[in-house]
């Protein structure tokens, strides 16, 4: 398939985030947990899905939603994040780090809203500091692209000891659409902006830049998608079982010279 047909599957992959959460992790349900449980309107595209538990480890997860339906995907602002939102990202997962919780981020967006009003109160600036904060999160981070991963929308929520996708997800740091119309003034040359871009997972594993594709049925039926979920949470289980008893410092460095050696050339 196709870089640009990978990208437009993308953009049509529906609620693998809300199946993901609500059928292979149980949720917490202390008072505590049941306190934190706060939705915020203006941010209803992250999907805040604290206080699960993985195999009874509890964890924090954190996902972008676009929506399912129309009215569903407006309310969700198409999955395109305020600044709010990834403030309110950094909060959870600094209470994470707090208790010592794994973190799970479900990316699927195309990219963070662009608005004159997110652009005002911080857009950059709440980027630039998950960016940071992230890289320094003394506890382990697992990201997961599920569909479409945008710009820096999308690595707000991406920067982990680990990053997988889905198998027909795509991760850029720019839209083919954008691309296209700014190295060559012409729209009309996605497709071949989408391959230049190399955004397909099987590129970006070549590339080091991802650990991991997750392969997803052929046919787009519920049963097909089990099996992905089952694999998913098996390598989840698997991964923080190995880096939740390893040493800060350890975790740490790895993290940092995974992302210091992107784009190295030998």
């Amino acid at each position: 398939m196709k870089a640009y047909e990978r990208l437009i599957k993308a953009r049509a992959a529906q609620g693998v985030a809300a199946k993901l959460t609500a059928h292979h992790l149980q949720p917490d349900l202390s008072a505590a947990a049941r306190r934190g449980q706060k939705r915020d309107l203006l941010n209803a595209q992250l999907r805040q899905t604290q206080d699960l538990r993985l195999n009874g480890t509890p964890v924090t997860v954190i996902g972008i939603e676009k929506g399912v339906d129309t009215k569903d995907k407006v309310v969700r602002n198409f999955g395109s994040a305020n600044p709010e939102g990834y403030r309110k990202a950094l909060r959870l997962m600094k209470q994470a780090e707090k208790f010592h919780r794994p973190v799970v981020c479900l990316v699927d967006t195309s990219g963070a809203y662009c608005g004159i009003g997110a652009e005002e109160r911080g857009q950059g600036s709440a980027i630039a500091m998950n960016l940071m904060e992230m890289m320094n999160l003394r506890t382990p981070v697992i990201s997961i692209l599920i569909g479409e991963g945008g710009s820096g929308g999308a690595l707000a929520l991406a920067v982990a000891d680990e990053v997988w996708m889905l198998e027909n997800a795509v991760y850029s740091v720019i839209s083919p659409e954008g691309a296209a119309s700014i190295i060559w003034k012409d729209a009309s040359r996605v497709e071949a902006a989408a391959e230049a871009l190399r955004m397909t997972a099987e590129d970006l594993l070549c590339m080091e830049i991802i650990e991991r594709i997750f392969n997803e049925p052929d046919a787009e039926c519920e049963r097909g998608f089990e099996e992905v979920y089952l694999a998913i949470k098996s390598a989840l289980t698997d991964t923080f079982n190995k880096n939740i008893n390893k040493p800060i410092r350890e975790l740490l460095d790895a993290r940092y010279e995974k992302y210091r050696k992107i784009g190295r050339i030998n």
